[in-house]
């Protein structure tokens, strides 16, 4: 299995200063694991919550597969993460903190075959912020230019 899937939120470190990241698995049916090896996935507005000591991901679309058949999936709905219980605890309690927020990073397929998700723990950016961020990409982008 030398499937290279790798989808990136790339609005995601533009909107929020990550200051934590983690790796959960993530319950997909099968037709969900069909589409995201093809690589259709959009992380639209998708952001994580907790529901009874459990972490989702909300807003994560995930389109239909084409051959499915009857046995298809909707393509926007809460899906569960799979995290262990010490860090669940510990990033609950940052949660409750003012500001904080866990955004989805990126989705790929590890060496096992298995559908991953990279998290990260962030506090959203102010404009100035935001702004720092587009000029220091701009000056790597000029580095790199001149560097060939």
């Amino acid at each position: 299995m030398s499937e290279n899937v790798y989808i990136k939120n790339r609005p995601a470190t533009y909107e929020y200063a990550i200051e934590d990241r983690l790796k959960a698995g993530i319950v997909l049916t099968g037709s969900e694991i069909k589409s995201v090896r093809n690589g259709k996935v959009s992380f639209n507005d998708s952001y994580c919550f907790f529901d009874n000591g459990e972490l989702w991901l909300k807003s994560l679309h995930i389109a239909e597969y084409v051959n499915a058949g009857y046995a298809g999936h909707l393509p926007v709905h809460d899906r569960k993460l799979l995290l262990q219980r010490k860090e669940l605890n510990k990033w609950h309690m940052k949660i409750k903190e003012k500001g904080f927020t866990i955004v989805p990073l990126s989705m790929f397929i590890n060496e096992k075959g298995f559908a991953k998700v990279e998290i990260g723990l962030g506090k959203g950016k102010k404009l100035h912020d935001k702004r720092d961020s587009t000029r220091n990409r701009e000056v790597e982008r000029e580095m790199k230019r001149h560097l060939k």
